[in-house]
């Protein structure tokens, strides 16, 4: 299974549900892979503990080998790192991935990581595809790449307003690029359950049709700690109220979708 974790507004929480869902697939026994194509490289610093800038490889250095024809290119696999965390494997965002993101929408490499993939299919048992927040080069090559899409969702109107563009985008890349793709579900992110706002806009999504997930993810101040010593919930404190909420979620993904 490929995930792509996207939404174009950005502080809804996509690198800390990557992250933290890669974390109990591998925890749960499971060859799993993060793909960090945000040049922010927040998912590259929570698994590794450093920013891209410290790491010796990374996607920037993948994507410039698509630009520039080698007799001897590197191998998918020499672009993957792994995490200090068992079956837990990431290849790392960088800075540069800004500068170069011209070129490979002018070169038209939109598929490249599509077949990067392909090539790693056998190793994984799942991928988890970190985005920008934004509707660009990386998100799309995701979206062809990926079997199924996470939207994160924060319960303010702004994300709401957001979210019908957003599955419209969805839906075009499906239907001009990849039929396989689908909506997993809206993971709501930061959830106050005694504030009457988020739970009326998340009702209102639910009486709409849309694909809500559950359990919700509660607000907690644990994430912010959790960042700062790049550990995954799963692993700083495993019985805390958010770490059960994000098992919860990730057993409620594999029960309907599979891993």
């Amino acid at each position: 299974m490929r995930r792509v974790v996207f939404n174009q507004k950005g502080g809804v929480g996509k690198s800390t549900i990557t992250c933290n869902l890669a974390a109990i697939s591998a925890q749960q026994g499971l060859r799993t892979l993060v793909i960090d194509l945000d040049p922010q490289g927040n998912s590259t610093h929570y698994l590794l503990g450093a920013p891209g800038e410290a790491q010796d490889i990374t996607l920037a250095d993948f994507f410039d080998q698509t630009l520039n024809f080698k007799l001897n290119p590197k191998a998918t696999t020499d672009f993957v790192l792994a995490s200090p965390f068992e079956r837990l494997h990431v290849m790392p965002s960088h800075p540069q991935l800004e500068e170069l993101q011209g070129k490979l929408e002018s070169r038209y490499k939109i598929y490249k990581l599509r077949d990067a993939l392909d090539e790693l299919a056998d190793q994984y048992d799942c991928i988890y595809i970190d985005t920008p927040p934004a509707l660009n080069f990386y998100t799309r090559s995701a979206l062809i790449a990926a079997n199924a899409c996470l939207i994160p969702f924060d319960c303010d109107d702004f994300s709401r307003r957001a979210l019908y563009s957003l599955l419209e985008n969805v839906e075009e890349i499906k239907a001009d690029h990849n039929n396989k793709l689908a909506v997993e579900g809206i993971v709501v992110n930061q959830y106050q359950a005694r504030a009457s706002l988020p739970q009326k806009v998340v009702q209102e999504l639910i009486e709409e049709g849309l694909p809500v997930l559950e359990p919700y993810l509660s607000s907690s101040i644990k994430i912010k700690e959790s960042h700062e010593q790049s550990k995954p919930m799963i692993h700083l404190d495993a019985r805390h109220k958010l770490s059960q909420e994000f098992v919860a979620l990730h057993d409620t993904l594999a029960r309907k979708y599979g891993v």
